[in-house]
């Protein structure tokens, strides 16, 4: 799923203008600066952190704005403009639209359509576009570009005069300015067959083929590979006329199948039983082996000729080897893959770290943008509310966590794209060990159904608690750590007191999950006892509530003065080591902090320019690796 465009208005007088366009685009929705725009449908205070917010997340951007503003936000951070999302400036009164990024993924068309809506002048200004009346480097949807390495230097030629040859049929290069020649040294090609570009050659292919694969659990991805390599090959079938890779969902998380459509680059697309049934009439070689396997009777010719269409026929007939089939099936028109079938479906476990937008990782906020459905506790979906508008929410209390869980991986399993909403880090007391836990479990003992297990799944990391806590009080986590969670829900309070008693023992700075409840009101006094057996009174304590979010208070105290009246479970406790000390600045504000022990090497002796240094590999060093960082 594209990610909704944000209209960007920074004061009332674009405001008009914005919710014009807003009317006609039901997906769009308006982001406007706090303070002077606040019946916006979401406010921001930073521009320039939320236009490149935004930006890393792939939204499209129209900014109600100068072009200027944009330029300066999203300069410093522009990479490669084949991944870009379209960005537009617009005049506040809607007169002058100015497409600024992304010309070939978009932006050119929409600044055509506001032009049109707004009854202003779309400032196209990419070479190919105003010149040539062509991108010859992005072709329209149905056609790939076998050598778009090649594609910059023959426009730089034809818009410096030459003139070019069409060859085969193409029409949408029919209404361009170029100027033709039957003898120009330039060629635009298009054609179904294999042929090698040039910088003078550009190949354009028509997605005509779908390749309809079937192969044993575990088959080698090279022997699959090879199977349709040789048979598009000796049917003169170029590679980039394929449109997608298609099976049957069985078989939608085999690594051959994946690994096929990956080296093809294209996408891969799965069907039913039911599906491939309808199919049987067309097949060429029907097997009721395969039909006592796996309920259809054929699945490469099946998938194949279920993605050509009603209109398709197989032009490459079942082919097999000991592991692997593959047919190949064509349409007079074009596949759209977006459109037949359906996708391997796909969970993103995303941690979106304590809920400040610039605590949340860009490929966290991506994932986010990319899912069509959003599944979470009602809480952490309301943190991250304007970037899950236009998508399907599913909300779910606290307490349900196994069914939240079961239910997003079950809507992924029908080939949807969902996130998994959690705080701090999925994989931290939260819910990426229930995803993998439940794609563990057999479905009799409370796992998910097959379909379920079949989906790609990508756990994207988040600030947690005990480091969002850490970094706003100093270095309290700056040597050996540990986390405890004191809830008995689902450890037992004797497995937990072991834990307590190890961890105080081995002098660890330890961070407290969930230390107290409505219900649970001993367990943090008891670990309060264990710990004083071991370590001072005067222990520095750290206590953060609600970090990174407006309410946000962070408190030092002693572990002799914590007080269970002082904690919820809105809160993270650090309690410090032995060694852990407690500043105070001039400001009057308190930092926290864990020596690592670098104040005893100031006198050191250094060592021997070739011996081996104190925890330093014997093999294969690698820089600054003495003394290990955090997460490097």
């Amino acid at each position: 799923m594209e990610a909704s465009p944000i209209l960007l208005v920074l004061n009332q007088a674009g405001l008009d203008t914005a919710q014009d366009v807003a009317r006609r685009f039901s997906t769009a929705r308006i982001h406007g600066l706090a303070g002077r725009v606040p019946t916006a449908d979401t406010q921001f205070n930073e521009t320039i952190e939320h236009i490149r917010m935004l930006f890393k997340a792939g939204h499209p951007i129209v900014g109600f704005c100068a072009s200027g503003i944009l330029i300066r936000a999203l300069a410093p951070i522009l990479n490669d403009k084949r991944d870009e999302p379209p960005v537009i400036a617009i005049s506040e009164d809607g007169s002058s639209i100015v497409p600024l990024l992304g010309g070939h993924r978009g932006s050119n068309e929409l600044a055509r359509i506001l032009a049109k809506a707004l009854s202003g002048h779309a400032a196209i200004t990419t070479a190919g576009d105003t010149k040539l009346g062509v991108a010859l480097d992005v072709p329209p949807k149905g056609w790939r570009l076998a050598n778009p390495e090649d594609a910059k230097p023959v426009m730089a030629e034809l818009l410096s005069g030459a003139t070019v040859r069409v060859e085969g049929p193409a029409d949408w290069l029919a209404d361009t300015k170029l100027k033709r020649a039957d003898d120009a040294a330039i060629s635009l090609i298009a054609t179904e067959r294999h042929l090698e570009g040039s910088p003078t050659d550009l190949v354009y292919h028509p997605l005509r083929y779908a390749v309809g694969v079937g192969c044993a659990r575990g088959c080698s991805a090279e022997e699959l590979i090879e199977l349709v390599e040789t048979h598009l090959a000796e049917a003169d079938i170029a590679n980039g006329a394929v449109a997608c890779v298609t099976t049957i969902d069985l078989k939608a998380d085999e690594a051959a199948v994946n690994a096929l459509a990956a080296h093809l680059d294209v996408p891969l697309r799965v069907y039913s039983v039911e599906e491939l049934q309808r199919e049987t009439p067309r097949l060429k070689n029907p097997s009721n082996v395969v039909y006592d396997e796996v309920g259809v009777h054929g699945v490469s010719e099946g998938a194949a000729l279920a993605a050509a269409g009603a209109f398709g026929s197989l032009v490459v007939e079942k082919q097999k080897t000991e592991n692997a089939t593959c047919a190949i099936a064509r349409t007079p028109q074009f596949i759209d893959a977006d459109t037949t079938g359906h996708a391997r479906g796909h969970l993103s476990v995303v941690g979106i770290g304590p809920g400040k937008d610039d605590w949340r990782t860009p490929e966290a906020s991506r994932l986010i943008a990319e899912a069509t459905d959003v599944v979470g506790y009602s809480l952490y979906l309301d943190i991250v509310e304007k970037h899950i508008e236009g998508k399907t929410h599913h909300n779910f209390p606290l307490g349900a966590e196994e069914d939240r869980v079961r239910f997003a991986l079950e809507e992924a399993g029908k080939g949807k794209n969902v996130a998994l909403i959690s705080s701090g880090d999925a994989g931290i007391y939260a819910m990426g060990t229930l995803v993998y836990e439940l794609l563990h479990r057999d479905e009799e003992f409370g796992g998910v159904s097959d379909a379920a297990k079949r989906v790609s799944v990508t756990n994207a990391p988040g600030i947690s608690a005990l480091q969002a806590c850490s970094a706003r009080i100093g270095a309290p986590l700056g040597h050996d750590f540990c986390a405890i969670s004191l809830s008995d829900l689902l450890t037992p309070w004797e497995v937990i007191e072991k834990r307590l008693h190890a961890a105080a023992e081995g002098d660890f700075v330890i961070a407290f999950y969930n230390p107290v409840s409505k219900r649970r009101r001993t367990q943090l006094a008891t670990a309060k006892d264990i710990l004083l057996e071991h370590r001072s009174a005067a222990t520095p304590v750290v206590l953060g509530v609600n970090l990174g979010r407006p309410e946000e208070t962070l408190r030092v105290t002693t572990l002799e003065a914590l007080s269970v009246d002082d904690v919820d479970m809105l809160t993270t406790v650090l309690v410090g080591s032995s060694n852990s000390r407690t500043v105070m600045r001039g400001d009057g504000k308190p930092f926290v902090y864990t020596p690592r022990g670098y104040a005893k090497r100031i006198d050191a002796p250094k060592p021997d320019a070739d011996a081996t240094q104190d925890n330093e590999p014997t093999t294969d060093p690698q820089p600054d690796e003495q003394i290990s960082e955090d997460n490097a």
